[in-house]
């Protein structure tokens, strides 16, 4: 595949991301004041594809992925930084800044290069969403032609540059910096604005802790379940996999003490009842 051949691309595969980024689309508009030059190297989208309709994807970029125009391009040498309130310097073509969703107050970029790892990941994540919503998604057979849902970058990203579920993110912070850090750092997500680009329901932590379990690392498999009874006390799921985890830890004391309050909680968890039994304990 090569330049996609409609510009419904736009609205089909873009068009949310447009629209879940308006308020960073109405910030810089992006003109220098003069006739505004047509986009460079564009090697999958349209070539004639207007620079208005270019600069309304790529602020969808920049509010999918959380990132400014700098992420992907770079930055044009030998050019003075834009004035503060001020257009695009002389030698921009007429191009949005360097700030989020392509406001002025940044440095100075040169659109047409390519040599950003990040701008060549992007074209092959267009061509990606192009042959999903055109190719993949209407091979369907029961797909609902009255409203069709279609992929866009913030279907996955959610306002991320590198998407990824919050058990992926946990077992990569354990991976570099130990329990203690995933712990801080999955609290500090709940918090913060990052909150809505993350599922903090019990499942994703239960995951992740029992993806630890079955590696041996009993311990921190706890502290991660301990952490997530914390701000889900009513569970029964997750006590149930502290106890698991006590069994497969060969913590037989501590497992039938959690059992049993298991019990005291919901006398009719079958799920407890059936530990103990096997345990050797009458319930």
């Amino acid at each position: 595949m090569t330049a996609l051949s409609s510009r419904s691309f736009l609205v089909a595969a873009l068009g949310a991301i447009a629209l879940t980024s308006s308020a960073i689309a109405q910030g810089g508009g992006g003109g220098g004041g003069g006739q505004a030059r047509p986009p460079e190297n564009l090697q999958v989208l349209p070539k004639d594809m207007p620079r208005d309709q270019v600069t309304t994807i790529m602020r969808g970029f920049t509010g999918a992925l959380g990132v400014t125009c700098g992420y992907c391009h770079s930055e044009r040498e030998g050019t003075p930084i834009t004035p503060a309130g001020g257009g695009a310097p002389a030698g921009a073509g007429g191009a949005p800044g360097g700030g989020p969703g392509g406001g002025g107050g940044g440095p100075p970029l040169n659109y047409a290069l390519d040599t950003k790892l990040q701008k060549q990941t992007a074209r092959h994540m267009l061509k990606m969403v192009d042959s999903i919503n055109k190719v993949f998604l209407t091979a369907l057979p029961t797909r609902d032609m009255a409203s069709p849902i279609a992929v866009t970058c913030m279907t996955c990203h959610r306002g991320v540059a590198r998407p990824m579920t919050i058990d992926m993110v946990l077992a990569q912070a354990i991976e570099k910096n130990g329990v203690d850090t995933a712990i801080a750092r999955y609290r500090s997500l709940r918090t913060d604005v990052s909150a809505g680009r993350y599922d903090f329901r019990e499942q994703p932590v239960t995951v992740a802790a029992l993806r630890l379990a079955a590696a041996g690392k009993h311990d921190e498999a706890l502290r991660l379940l301990q952490m997530n009874l914390e701000y889900n006390p009513t569970s029964a799921n997750v006590d149930n996999e502290i106890a698991d985890v006590m069994i497969a830890k060969r913590d037989s004391t501590a497992a039938i003490a959690r059992l049993r309050a298991i019990l005291q909680k919901n006398p009719n968890d079958r799920r407890a009842r059936t530990r103990l039994t096997q345990l050797g304990v009458t319930p």
